[in-house]
């Protein structure tokens, strides 16, 4: 069974930093390539970036030159690093993989960002 499981939300001042953590389990994590989704009460999930097996990152728009995605295949983790966050970055963040036609998510974890 695929548990997502993600870390590391919290309260943070514009322009801080936070550091989000998913981790993987039940799956061959190494292969497969890995999302960082985001959601807001009454607005559709959207994606924040994804990661490939082999490293290759990509990004909204919104969040480009201020997150970085990465992964550590040996401890089967996915990290968000989010740098200069905004009031507009708050949302619940979701980790995902699409793994044997299937798309799993994690519990998700509130990111605020106010002053």
């Amino acid at each position: 069974q695929v548990q997502l499981v993600e870390s590391g939300g919290g309260v943070v001042q514009p322009g801080g930093s936070l550091r989000l953590t998913c981790a993987a389990s039940g799956m061959f994590f190494g292969i497969y390539t890995m999302g960082w989704y985001r959601q807001v009460p009454g607005k559709q999930r959207e994606l924040v970036a994804t990661i490939t097996s082999g490293g290759s990152s990509n990004y909204a728009d919104s969040v480009k030159g201020r997150f970085t995605i990465s992964r550590d295949n040996a401890r089967s983790t996915a990290l968000l690093q989010m740098n200069g966050l905004k009031p507009e970055d708050t949302a619940v963040y979701y980790c995902s993989v699409f793994y044997r036609q299937t798309n799993y998510w994690g519990q998700g974890t509130q990111v605020t960002v106010s002053s």
